[in-house]
């Protein structure tokens, strides 16, 4: 018999038979037709006497007259005996009175298992003896740090968003990617900090921006940190941006590395333009003389003055000179943009003319100046729906109740044309209209402007 302390491999091979045969069948067929095959040296039965191979080991299932099972035969010969055995079985053909085949799926090495096994307990023995011992002063250290951050680390707003303890009560913050950020930057005493989590920004730290005096963005230097300040830019009140070196995270800075990259933090209005949203036409000038010129601290507040001079081309106020050619460009333009951007932000004009009928819609126009939010309204003009503007295409794709007008502060893409064609919408009335190449024949485009 087998010892199983001298067994080097298993053969693992599977079975098939046209008929049902069982175990006894198997082990016959096995022995009987590779008999004499490879010589005395490899003839089972005797390597079985001299305990060089294991006990055959069959388990067989037959279901609709058929039969399928494995075979596993332990070899302690060396590994090309092993192979030469193995290739063996292949050539039976039949067993008993069914025609069957044998296939060699792969040869275990036992003894590769055992080193594993090995492997795998002695890491628990030495997890488990070091962790009965003393840790050194620097683990220490490092352990009543880490306990410390964590237990300072606070939650704002009812999404429990990580934040510093010192973001409710000062009046400069500094908004991150990650909780990892937000704890990197307690662990250097830096406390009125919050996270955003992802480009997704929060409602909550996009209105805590509008009540803070300073607000700066400060993430980390690959592809991912210039899209969340993008998203910041659209969605908050920012002042300055901050951003890591380049590759590196926020999170992996030492001291000295968060200190400089926020000395040498930046005017948002001085890279405002690197970071405009990308579905804003920025190859005619009236985009750059409307949009995206961030509002100062001044202009944000108070609130009506948002809406007076952040968003002068949203607001219709009449021409003191009408331009020649068209009577009807009566866009109101500051006062500093000059006559020639007057005649430009005309050009960004939709085709459908003012009318009465569309005047209905300037009340909800001019609440929405400002917001970047968007309002469905079904036939009689009601609200049924309302969206953030970085979610309307979603929204409005999966919205199913009847939308007759979407109102929203932000642009008019070719995107949101098209899926506002296959809703049935009627109307689209937005800040203004970008480089729309189709406009389908059943949706009226206008802009808040020209309501």
């Amino acid at each position: 018999m087998q010892n199983a302390d001298t067994t080097k491999y298993i053969i693992h091979s599977k079975i098939s038979a046209d008929g049902i045969i069982e175990r006894p069948d198997i082990v016959g067929a096995i022995f009987g037709q590779t008999e004499g095959l490879l010589g005395s040296d490899l003839d089972l039965r005797d390597l079985q006497k001299t305990g060089r191979i294991g006990r055959i080991e069959v388990v067989v299932n037959a279901k609709g007259g058929k039969t399928k099972g494995t075979i596993l035969i332990p070899s302690s010969l060396d590994k090309v005996e092993t192979s030469i055995l193995a290739a063996s079985l292949e050539t039976i053909d039949r067993v008993g009175p069914c025609s069957a085949k044998i296939e060699v799926t792969h040869i275990e090495d036992v003894r590769a298992t055992k080193r594993q096994q090995i492997i795998e307990r002695a890491k628990f023995i030495f997890r488990g003896m070091f962790d009965e011992n003393l840790p050194e002063s620097q683990e220490i250290a490092d352990e009543v740090r880490q306990s410390v951050r964590v237990e300072e680390m606070q939650y704002f707003g009812k999404n429990k968003i990580p934040c510093g303890p010192a973001i409710f009560d000062s009046d400069a913050i500094i908004v991150v990617e990650g909780r990892a950020d937000v704890l990197n930057l307690l662990k250097y005493g830096i406390k009125n900090t919050i996270c955003v989590g992802g480009t997704n920004v929060p409602p909550e730290v996009a209105e805590l921006t509008k009540k803070k005096d300073t607000v700066t963005v400060f993430t980390d230097g690959d592809r991912g940190g210039e899209l969340i300040v993008k998203e910041l830019v659209q969605v908050a009140n920012v002042d300055y941006i901050a951003r890591a070196p380049d590759g590196k995270s926020v999170e992996d800075l030492v001291q000295k590395e968060i200190v400089r990259s926020l000395r040498q933090k930046v005017p948002v209005e001085q890279v405002i333009d690197k970071y405009v949203v990308k579905d804003q036409p920025v190859s005619d000038k009236s985009d750059n003389a409307r949009v995206p010129r961030l509002p100062t601290r001044k202009e944000r507040r108070p609130a009506p003055d948002i809406k007076r001079v952040g968003g002068a081309s949203q607001v219709s106020r009449p021409v003191r000179e009408p331009r020649g050619r068209d009577s009807r460009k009566k866009d109101s333009v500051d006062e500093v943009e000059g006559d020639q951007k007057a005649e430009e932000v005309a050009v960004q004009k939709p085709r459908v003319p003012t009318s009465p009928e569309n005047k209905r819609f300037k009340t909800h126009a001019n609440d929405l100046i400002g917001t970047f939010s968007a309002r469905f309204l079904d036939g009689k003009d009601n609200v049924v729906n309302e969206t953030a503007v970085r979610d309307l295409v979603s929204t409005l794709k999966d919205y199913e109740a009847e939308v007759k007008t979407v109102v929203f502060d932000g642009v008019v893409t070719q995107r949101i044309l098209d899926i506002a064609a296959d809703k049935g919408i009627e109307r689209l009335i937005g800040a203004k209209v970008g480089s729309v190449t189709k406009r389908p024949a059943s949706v009226k485009v206008l802009t808040a402007a020209s309501l």
